[in-house]
């Protein structure tokens, strides 16, 4: 359909919403990792881990991270809580593109560190101030506040504080944020409001959502996530990371013309 009009647009992203918001996306995408859990915190740390693996092809992701928990024994919580030094040893095979060894022992350390003290991830990013920005650069600054923390390792988390577009990190906060009446995302923290959430800004989102007219900004940083955010606010204040599904979705499609 030809844009002429915000209303046009509005037509467009809520018509591909539908399309691409189904339960077969579950199918095909990395969510369908978290998908395979029930207990509440085997969902969190299998949701963020994935979600930190999260580039390069979806096939190899999904894989990737079924062998990095299959070495779990499917029972990630558990074994975070309970596991002795020798149970570490399998672990130092384990690498996906950058993501080596060392930041797999270092996640795990963190991860243990934290559950061992709290309940449910979801604390970890509450900001007095409900901004995202800040959620996320104060995580950022936690996870990596064990004395031990190894400096490769830092890329793999991204943070605002060095502008980076956050993306696997907001898309992560979808999953366990937005409440979806398909059940793709799971919905299971309530103290983040889903209006508050941020665009997960990857290429396909990109190239739509400049093809449309949503994003001016040339550079892929957290201000691009911001104005994309902000913009797509206008069609669905509440809700505006449902059109993650939207702008992936056309992305994919050759029919669809930029």
């Amino acid at each position: 359909m030809k844009i002429h009009s915000q209303q046009d647009l509005k037509i467009l992203l809520d018509e591909a919403y539908e399309m691409y918001h189904t339960t077969t996306f579950v199918e095909d995408d990395p969510i369908q990792i978290p998908h395979q859990y029930t207990l509440k915190q085997d969902i969190e740390i299998t949701a963020f881990w994935t979600s930190m693996l999260a580039w390069g092809q979806r096939k190899t992701i999904i894989n990737k991270s079924k062998l990095l928990f299959e070495m779990m024994d499917n029972a990630p919580y558990d074994f975070l809580i309970h596991h002795q030094e020798d149970d570490l040893k399998v672990f130092e095979s384990f690498k996906h593109r950058t993501f080596q060894a060392t930041d797999t022992l270092y996640f795990i350390a963190f991860l243990s560190h934290y559950y061992k003290n709290n309940d449910s991830l979801e604390t970890a990013f509450i900001s007095k101030n409900g901004n995202m920005k800040t959620a996320l650069t104060q995580f950022h600054e936690l996870f990596f506040s064990l004395n031990f923390a190894p400096q490769r390792t830092r890329k793999h988390v991204a943070t605002p504080a060095r502008n980076s577009a956050c993306k696997r990190l907001n898309m992560f906060l979808r999953w366990m944020v937005r409440k979806d009446e398909l059940g793709v995302d799971f919905g299971i923290w309530n103290q983040i409001k889903t209006k508050d959430l941020m665009i997960p800004l990857d290429v396909h989102v990109r190239r739509v959502a400049s093809s449309l007219g949503l994003l001016k900004r040339k550079q892929n940083d957290f201000k691009a996530v911001e104005e994309l955010t902000n913009n797509l606010k206008k069609f669905d204040a509440n809700d505006p990371v449902k059109y993650d599904f939207a702008l992936f979705g056309l992305g994919l499609n050759k029919a669809f013309i930029f």
